[in-house]
């Protein structure tokens, strides 16, 4: 993975976390036990200092950065969705930020809450635990319902898979140039998306 010292300050990834080739850590970056960082992430921790803990994952094309002084942080089995951008913020325990989302500064995002896609959340936002947060800017909807907080745990446990799966069978190859016969599909489990939680 591109990792880059600034300011003689080196990030730290713990070795049974799974920080993808492409994605980028720079200076000040904590990445804990069992933590998954996907493909074209980046991580600067060249103003804050940037903390996954333990068994948290920060998806594909996800940036997390903050102001001087700042710690943007993701909680043990904190859950990041593609896109999304965390900016001198705190992700609760057991949280998700939804695809695309932007958490900005100051924001604290409660234990076992879930951020929906796209949503805004502004500066210094603070909610109640097991919230439900939507809009631009998002607030928060209604309390989650347990079932819905499982169905965030089950995704949170596919991707601590994940990163076993990538750690043991992961490498870099050339593509075929046809489909051979009788493909197998990849078993990744039959987690399936939350079709209602809206309601």
């Amino acid at each position: 993975m591109p990792c880059y010292r600034i300011d003689g300050v080196t990030p730290v990834v713990d070795p049974s976390a799974y920080v993808h080739p492409t994605a980028v850590l720079i200076g000040d970056v904590q990445v804990g036990p069992g933590c998954y960082v996907g493909p074209n992430a980046c991580l600067r921790g060249d103003f804050g200092r940037i903390i996954l803990k333990q068994g948290s994952n920060l998806q594909d094309t996800c940036v997390m950065h903050g102001f001087p002084g700042t710690d943007t942080v993701i909680e043990a089995n904190g859950h990041v969705g593609h896109g999304a951008v965390l900016h001198g913020c705190i992700v609760g325990e057991d949280a998700l930020i939804g695809m695309n989302a932007v958490v900005m500064d100051g924001a604290v995002i409660s234990a076992r809450c879930i951020v929906a896609a796209t949503a805004f959340v502004k500066a210094n936002f603070s909610c109640n635990e097991a919230s439900l947060i939507v809009g631009a800017p998002a607030k928060v909807l209604r309390r989650l319902s347990e079932e819905e907080i499982a169905w965030k745990q089950e995704g949170t446990g596919a991707y601590q898979r994940l990163t076993e799966r990538c750690l043991e069978t992961l490498e870099l190859c050339e593509p075929l140039d046809q489909v051979e016969a009788n493909r197998p599909r990849i078993d990744a489990g039959d987690l399936k998306p939350k079709q209602k939680h809206q309601s």
